[in-house]
């Protein structure tokens, strides 16, 4: 395995490097963010540790333009920042994990240990269609920029639709991931909803949800 380490303080970036080597890791090292995101985009790495506050280029820059560009490789935060609100912001921009300074060396080891064996991909927050865009994080749906005003169980049906364009979703597939258990799966609710969201979009856009016969629904692109 070849992980690369992003750290500008010089004696924990030589005390990472040098426990990992320790345990069988390949390791590339960078001191800056500059130089951390060309290798990052030069090489095929398995993991990335990568500090949040680094000369030259930041570690939430450095994860966002690595996602941008569809690098999937897992990365791993190392901060003193611990607020939640910096843990959260660390993870929307696309990182697997995140572990605050100072941290023991079992635990890095096995954070990586557990973001090597997750699958890689990459789910991104906007959706879009044309000029529909629809944003997870901010929970909003714009329509030519401007905002489309939609309920929170509409939201989910068109995200979960927009997720998987071009897929026939059966009744039972929308069920699952849009209502919780208690719902009545006997009931229509899954018609009504998609119903009332096709009147709020103009005809064009409502168009593109197709009803499929005996089958269940499907957005074209």
């Amino acid at each position: 395995m070849r992980i690369l380490v992003i750290e500008d303080e010089l004696n924990l970036n030589t005390a990472i490097v040098s426990g990992l080597q320790a345990r069988g890791f390949a390791v590339d090292s960078a001191h800056d963010g500059e130089e951390g995101e060309t290798l990052a985009r030069m090489n095929e790495y398995d993991a990335i540790l990568l500090d949040v506050l680094m000369p030259k280029r930041d570690g939430l820059t450095v994860c966002r333009n690595l996602r941008k560009i569809e690098i999937l490789t897992p990365i791993i935060f190392l901060t003193a920042k611990d607020s939640l609100e910096d843990r959260v912001t660390g993870l929307y921009e696309g990182a697997d994990d995140y572990i605050i300074k100072p941290f023991s060396f079992e635990e890095l080891i096995a954070r990586v240990h557990t973001v090597l064996r997750r699958p890689r991909t990459i789910i991104s927050d906007i959706q879009e269609l044309e000029a529909l865009r629809l944003d997870s994080r901010a929970h909003t749906v714009k329509l030519n920029g401007k905002p489309l005003k939609v309920t929170l169980r509409e939201f989910a049906l068109l995200e979960y639709l927009l997720r998987n364009r071009g897929i026939v979703l059966t009744r039972e597939d929308i069920q699952e991931h849009v209502w919780d258990h208690t719902f009545e799966s006997w009931s229509n609710v899954v018609d009504v909803h998609l119903k009332n969201l096709r009147k709020k979009l103009p005809k064009h856009y409502a168009e593109k949800i197709e009803s499929i016969r005996g089958k269940g629904y499907r957005i074209t692109v």
